[in-house]
């Protein structure tokens, strides 16, 4: 149980720590939340818990598919912001994610790569 809570209070303090970045600087907030220290992370409990090493590998692997639909939110979140609010580009961003997703995993599918 106390490592559960250690990995839970490690993980928290990241998203803390991006988040008080980011009220101090735009930049700053943004290239340590695009670096991908939740999944290193990720990786680092996966090893340390004794998972096999197909496991981690896997996690790797789907990891860098997931995070290509992702990236028009990026682009289009500013832009849906002005005109939407927040909370409207937090809506249409997440249609918009779960669109390129399922565009990505049926391109995907036809070389082999199943990520449903």
């Amino acid at each position: 149980m106390a490592w559960i809570a250690t990995k839970y209070l490690i993980t928290a303090a990241l998203v803390v720590l991006i988040s008080e970045v980011a009220k101090r600087s735009d930049r700053l907030g943004g290239l340590i939340a695009a670096l991908p220290l939740v999944t290193v992370l990720t990786l680092i409990w996966l090893y340390v818990e004794k998972q096999p090493a197909e496991r981690i590998t896997n996690h790797a692997w789907y990891t860098f598919w997931y995070v290509l639909p992702t990236l028009p939110m990026f682009v289009l979140f500013p832009l849906m912001h002005r005109h939407w609010g927040f909370w409207g580009a937090l809506a249409g961003s997440a249609v918009l994610t779960i669109v390129c997703f399922t565009a990505l995993a049926w391109v995907m599918r036809r070389f082999g790569v199943e990520l449903l």
